[in-house]
């Protein structure tokens, strides 16, 4: 067991893992943050993704080791009911999600490429979501949400 201290929405965080712990477990676990969802434990489908450094990660093959003085966002601080952010505003104007298990992870990958860059094309869209899965079906949902906050996100940064 070793310490790990980190920056998590905002909040210094303190946690005792092994380093070799996935930092999902420490995030929902010792946490309880609901943000960021157990999907596949593989990488391969997004729904734990967090920012870490402003980085879109999968946290379910982040070990505790690589996050240690990390500054990391979860989808539980990304914004209010009262006050959403523009990327969950957007999601929740084209009601793009339908069970919802996956929403984190399309709506944290959108969050870290947006703020990084809101000027994308639709195919920079697509390219920066690949290897996200949704088995629903709502992906053209997701998509025009994403297409709808860039565009609001890159209105807001030109004025």
């Amino acid at each position: 067991m070793a310490r790990f201290v980190f920056n998590i929405n905002g909040e210094q965080q303190e946690v005792q893992a092994d380093p070799d712990m996935p930092l999902l477990y420490a995030l929902r676990g010792d946490l309880a943050l609901k943000g960021p969802k157990f999907g596949c434990g593989l990488a391969q489908c997004g729904a734990c993704t967090v920012i870490m450094d402003g980085e879109a990660i999968r946290s379910c093959v982040t070990p505790m080791a690589v996050a240690e003085g990390k500054t990391i966002r979860t989808m539980d601080g990304l914004g209010a009911e009262s006050d959403p952010h523009p990327v969950q505003k957007a999601f929740i104007k084209e009601q793009a999600t339908q069970c919802g298990y996956c929403t984190n992870g399309w709506i944290m990958t959108t969050v870290a490429a947006l703020e990084q860059d809101a000027d994308v094309s639709d195919q920079d869209i697509r390219k920066f979501l690949s290897g996200l899965k949704c088995r629903c079906g709502a992906h053209m949902s997701m998509l025009r949400a994403v297409r709808s906050a860039a565009d609001e996100m890159s209105e807001n940064h030109e004025s």
